[in-house]
């Protein structure tokens, strides 16, 4: 569980606690919440989108213990890889990795694609905004015993006080800086004090 949902859920229980009194406030302190996976080499740092599955999700949960650092090296032309030193749940597919992916391999080895390969996979994220010559040089295409540095990186929910006036209304929604949303869209929004993802 994440710092943001159990900060949500203590906020909630004091909610629902307080609504007697129909001018009680309950007060939050900001909070953050991992977005994107770092990728640093050579002190050279790159964010990575993560997907929603089980295995980013407890790549997540183990990086909130602390970084990681793996050393991996080039192979095939298209990928830097190596051991992580624990396993991963995988959901494995047949697909052909893209320059850019991070790719969980036999549920204990990181992918970090610079070029293209067709094999059965776990996909873990996707490095962003690098070109494929962009990925190559961040990578060290072609070099071996390469140290990399796997990290969380956090934005700040801005959300820092909550106003209880009576019950909480169904259907509205907040953003992450605590204002209010007449028509959400995709993103992430708070409703009745929790984390909703449209």
């Amino acid at each position: 569980m994440n710092t943001l949902t159990k900060t949500l859920m203590i906020m909630f229980a004091m909610m629902m606690c307080s609504c007697a009194d129909d001018s009680s406030e309950v007060i939050a302190q900001t909070t953050t919440l991992p977005q994107k996976m770092m990728i640093t080499i050579d002190g050279v740092s790159h964010s990575v989108t993560l997907n929603g599955n089980a295995a980013a999700q407890a790549l997540v949960a183990r990086l909130q213990q602390g970084p990681v650092t793996v050393t991996l090296n080039s192979s095939g032309g298209f990928e830097i890889w190596g051991a992580l030193g624990f396993s991963l749940p995988t959901s494995n597919e047949q697909i052909t990795a893209q320059p850019g992916d991070v790719i969980l391999y036999n549920g204990s080895n990181i992918c970090l694609m610079y070029g293209s390969n067709s094999w059965s996979y776990t996909r873990l994220g996707h490095i962003d905004g690098l070109t494929e010559s962009e990925l190559r040089t961040f990578l060290k295409a072609g070099e071996s015993n390469i140290d990399v540095t796997l990290s969380l990186a956090s934005i700040s929910t801005g959300v820092s006080q909550v106003r209880v006036d009576a019950a909480p209304e169904a259907d509205v929604y907040y953003d992450l800086s605590g204002r209010r949303v007449e028509n959400p869209t995709h993103g992430m929004y708070i409703k009745n004090g929790k984390k909703v993802i449209l």
